[in-house]
């Protein structure tokens, strides 16, 4: 499993405080059948990393790991605030993105009003990044506005859930915003979003199974997520059913590049 949204380095934002809570949460990850994961450190007003900060800790973790011998790759990423986006240089975006590919994540705000978000957005489209939304099913925005959230989609851009809001980790309002993603197609792929072992635990293949998307898991946690670190096309979601689930609309996926 490829796991890209994460807070796992050190002593960096609201994730572990030293390496050795880093590396408990990588056994864990490890654990829970991730191979692959993604560092996203917050970059925002309140935690001002750019890939200075963040290139030399994922180093630092990857050693570790070998050393420890825990099966996990850890690969460089960031989770951009719209709030902080103004403030970032065009040529520091390219270093903040996610692995080697073209995409970033994007993280809205929770306030109900995200005005600007969308014109923020395509911006970054037109100077040449690809746009993964992290947890839109947590952003009051979009439930007060899903049409946003679908023009986004059908410009080209993907979405990235946590995987405990499908099962209420976040409430049942984002629990029913995040399942009525799934039924009209608009989830991408589905992530972790851990912050540590235990209160934000690594976990997503259980989450989706639990959710009904277990036909989906492959593609939503190896597929597109590979496709993402590679820059290679998004591949079509399976035909499968979702037991539970109505079936989705496929108008939202298709011709994803």
């Amino acid at each position: 499993m490829i796991d890209l949204h994460s807070h796992v380095l050190p002593g960096i934002d609201d994730g572990p405080a030293t390496i050795e809570g880093s590396l408990a949460l990588a056994r864990a990850a490890a654990r829970a059948g991730t191979r692959v994961l993604v560092a996203t450190p917050h970059v925002s007003p309140r935690y001002a990393n750019d890939a200075e900060t963040i290139a030399p800790l994922v180093d630092e973790l990857n050693a570790r790991l070998r050393t420890e011998g825990i099966p996990l790759e850890v690969r460089a990423g960031a989770e951009i605030a719209m709030t902080r986006l103004i403030d970032i240089e065009p040529a520091e975006l390219p270093r903040l993105r996610l692995g080697a590919g073209p995409w970033l994540l994007i993280e809205p705000p929770f306030t109900p009003v995200i005005a600007g978000l969308d014109v923020l957005v395509f911006d970054l489209q037109r100077q040449g990044h690809k746009v993964l939304i992290a947890h839109p099913e947590r952003c009051a925005g979009f439930h007060r506005d899903p049409e946003m959230l679908r023009s986004l989609v059908r410009a080209g851009v993907l979405t990235s859930i946590t995987a405990g809001s499908l099962i209420g980790s976040f409430g049942e309002e984002v629990r029913g915003f995040a399942l009525a993603l799934a039924r009209e197609g608009a989830i991408h792929n589905v992530a972790s979003d851990t912050h540590d072992p235990v209160k934000r635990p690594p976990g997503v293949a259980v989450e989706l199974r639990q959710a009904g998307l277990g036909p989906l898991e492959d593609w939503l946690t190896e597929e597109v997520p590979a496709a993402i670190l590679s820059g290679e096309e998004i591949p079509p979601r399976p035909e499968v059913a979702l037991p539970g689930i109505e079936p989705a609309a496929r108008t939202w996926w298709r011709r994803r590049r």
